[in-house]
């Protein structure tokens, strides 16, 4: 254990902490780390795989017991290879303990993760094929299970015999004696690899590996609400198992691209929407867009800049719910003006109080409050 790092000190947690408290503290800190948003990032990408295995083992009772006893008794038997004890002061722990362990190498029935490896690649959607939904066609070049083996490498599948030295489990057992007593590890048989099987004769399409290299096409059905950072994952279209086993996973992570007028906070949406001084002033119609089409929606008499509307229901439809639509108002005061125009406002000035403009007079009085009466004139 010497050098294996804390895994309560990974997660940032005390040793007497909860499982929710665990839970918490792994959901955290895989936001913070996770490759997506470090890409290429080896520092993070080894934090990113400390976390997932401090987490594997403290979020499992039987798992942290293990660990926790083996925290408290350095030398016997280390994580990695966890098995019984048997002999010298320490008769009958293989049996006592071999429960505990099973799974960290204690036992002669823990089997190896023999499937393939995942591919993970990225999408970039435009903003209305990710709020909307859409298909899309992706290609790309994977280690495809070959048919003439079935993915074991042997000549129809059959050309191959169990292990000898293992009997078919993949697995042997190592004793070593310390000076605690003897210490019994599990690992993968020298003989098979751990895959159990010797191929007596190789597959002549695959030349033994179990796969072959393919491109592959697969079509995507991408739900609407898709985010940047979702994914959509697809079981067995990752990388073929070289061990016969199932083929690993497609993630597809996707990348939305920003839109010209909508802006989206999870479901809803939001729009700076325009509004004409007049309109602003006396109220009237504006048109207003969605994700569909355009509107009319009716701007009340007296409305400033900075109000926000809400239209229910008019954000993105998903099949855990609809959101909403925002307008966020800014009013706009027309930059040149006609000799007619301006006499006409000019004219209007006079017929308006200071007690119509409800900024306006809260900051007079302010001003009235600091400096006197006569610090503000209308």
């Amino acid at each position: 254990m010497a050098d294996k790092k804390n895994y309560y000190e990974v997660l940032g947690v005390s040793k007497n902490a909860t499982e929710e408290e665990i839970k918490a503290a792994y959901k955290k800190l895989v936001k913070q780390y996770h490759p997506d948003l470090h890409p290429n990032d080896k520092l993070a990408a080894e934090k990113f795989k400390e976390i997932n295995e401090a987490n594997e083992v403290l979020s499992d009772k039987q798992k942290r017991a293990a660990y926790d006893y083996e925290q408290e008794h350095p030398g016997m038997g280390g994580m990695g290879g966890m098995g019984g004890f048997g002999g010298g002061g320490f008769g009958g722990f293989e049996d006592i303990f071999g429960s505990i362990f099973q799974g960290f190498g204690g036992g002669a029935s823990m089997q190896r993760d023999t499937s393939g490896e995942d591919i993970q690649l990225e999408m970039r959607l435009s903003f209305m094929d990710a709020a909307k939904g859409c298909t899309k066609e992706i290609s790309y070049s994977r280690n495809e299970p070959c048919p003439a083996c079935k993915g074991t490498g042997a000549k129809d599948g059959t050309a191959f015999r169990s292990c000898q030295k293992c009997g078919g489990k993949g697995q042997v057992r190592f004793t070593q004696e310390t000076m605690f007593g003897r210490t019994i590890r599990v690992g993968a048989c020298p003989d098979c690899g751990g895959r159990g099987k010797i191929i007596t004769d190789k597959c002549p399409d695959c030349k033994g590996r179990g796969y072959i290299r393919r491109e592959t096409k697969i079509t995507l059905n991408i739900p609407a609400g898709a985010d940047t950072n979702s994914y959509i994952r697809k079981r067995g279209y990752g990388q073929a198992s070289t061990e016969g086993g199932e083929a690993g996973d497609l993630i597809v992570v996707f990348r939305v691209e920003p839109h010209k007028i909508f802006e989206r906070k999870n479901y809803d949406l939001y729009v700076d929407l325009p509004v004409p001084f007049l309109t602003a002033t006396l109220g009237g119609t504006v048109k207003v867009p969605d994700l569909d089409d355009a509107f009319d929606y009716n701007i009340p008499e007296g409305t400033q800049s900075g109000t926000t509307f809400t239209v229910r229901g008019k954000g993105i439809k998903t099949r855990n719910g609809t959101g909403n639509l925002y307008l966020r108002v800014f009013v706009e005061v027309p930059e040149k003006l006609t000799r007619e125009q301006r006499a006409a406002l000019e004219n209007a000035r006079g017929t308006f109080d200071l007690k119509q403009y409800n900024k306006a007079k809260r900051y007079a009085d302010n001003l009235s409050a600091l400096y006197g009466k006569e610090a503000y004139k209308k």
